[in-house]
Parts: structure tokens; sequence; C-alpha cells
């Protein structure tokens, strides 16, 4: 197992899952791929970019979100674990899929959150819908 993608949301519990991937790659010599899919450009979905300020915002947003990836792979280092923080924008569950391709993964690490019915409706949850799409084993991580 030399390439593992662990993906990453920002708005759970990162440290348990990052915990566990590190677990895993340790014994293996592993490369950890630290992976986060921002939303979409607002060009990418048609919407007019709007004033500068909201462009401001979300380069702003961008940032914070790549340098938070960087951390947790500094911090990963720190511990021998080769990391590298991926940064992409797009559909999830397509752009977890493409990069696993591109970077010959051979596991994909997910965390979980239970959530309701209506949210489960509405939203969906990525953790499932990786477990039904991809080809590469999936380890989901519950972050409850």
């Amino acid at each position: 197992m030399k390439n593992i993608l662990v993906t990453l949301d920002f708005k759970e519990n990162e440290q348990r899952l990052l915990d566990k991937a590190a677990q895993l790659a340790k014994p293996f010599n592993s490369k950890l791929w630290l992976l986060h899919i921002a939303a979409p450009d607002p060009d990418f979905v048609t919407y007019d970019v709007g004033p500068q300020y909201i462009r401001d915002s979300r380069a702003s947003e961008l940032r914070e979100e790549h340098k938070k990836l960087k951390n947790y792979a500094e911090e990963l280092k720190k511990d021998g674990i080769d990391a590298e923080g991926l940064l992409v924008q797009g559909a999830t569950i397509e752009m977890i899929l493409a990069e696993s391709k591109k970077l010959a993964i051979d596991l994909i690490v997910s965390g979980h959150t239970e959530h309701g019915f209506f949210y489960n409706a509405f939203v969906g949850s990525v953790s499932a819908e990786l477990i039904k799409q991809s080809k590469i084993p999936v380890l989901t991580v519950p972050l409850e």
C-alpha cells in the first residue's frame, strides 16, 4: 500500500481521521495524500462572479483551506510520514475518484458522521457514495 488518500471536509473531527490514516501509513511506509474538495468556483456553476469583495472573500477562504492542509502535512512529516496536501475545486465524489486514479491510490480514508433522514435525503453521504462508486477500497472512520 504505497498511496493513501485522506478526504478532509474541515467540518468535523479531522484529527481522528488523520490519526487513523497515520496509523495505517506507518507500517506500510505509505504516502498520505490529504485531499480537500473546495466548493466549485461560481464561474464553474455558471453564476456571475459578483463584486470584488465576494471574489476576495472566496480567495481568502481558499488560502485558509490550503494553509490547513499544509499544516496537517507538516505535522505528519514531523512523525516521519510522507504527506502532501491537495486542494481542488469541483464536485466532491467525482473529484475524489479522479484524484484517486491520477495518484494511483491504494486506499481511500473517509470520515463518516451520522445525519438525520432529511439531511441524507437532500444532501447525502460522501462516504456512502464513495463506497458505492469507488473501485478502490474505502475505509470509513466514524467521527462522532
